[in-house]
């Protein structure tokens, strides 16, 4: 079993999200996050007056799969997420130890 998280923009969740359920995957945990990468944030100009945006909002969503299917979600996020532009986001995968569903005590990939 794999942890995927992904970290992509905002206005691209909704699209991700239908791309993974259509696939079968059947949760995804959603948080909203800050952060920046090589663009380093921007400046904005408020009320005339120029400011720094250090960190960019992002949503870091993750997902628990099966090992078969590590692959093809990362096809399917990537695909979903991508805009071409600077800032698109990163993907990573970890290993799981264990899964335990709480409700039944179910372990491993059964309790995905």
């Amino acid at each position: 079993m794999k942890m995927v998280s992904a970290v992509i923009k905002p206005f691209k969740l909704d699209e991700v999200r239908e791309a993974l359920s259509s696939m079968g995957v059947q949760g995804i945990t959603v948080t909203e996050v800050k952060g920046f990468g090589r663009q380093k944030g921007h400046t904005e100009l408020y009320r005339g007056a120029e400011y720094v945006v250090d960190f960019l909002p992002k949503v870091k969503l993750e997902a628990a799969v099966s090992d078969d299917l590590v692959d093809r979600v990362i096809e399917v996020i990537e695909g979903a997420a991508r805009t071409g532009k600077i800032g698109d986001g990163k993907i990573f995968v970890t290993n799981l130890e264990q899964v335990v569903r709480i409700r039944t005590g179910e372990t491993g990939k059964e309790a995905l």
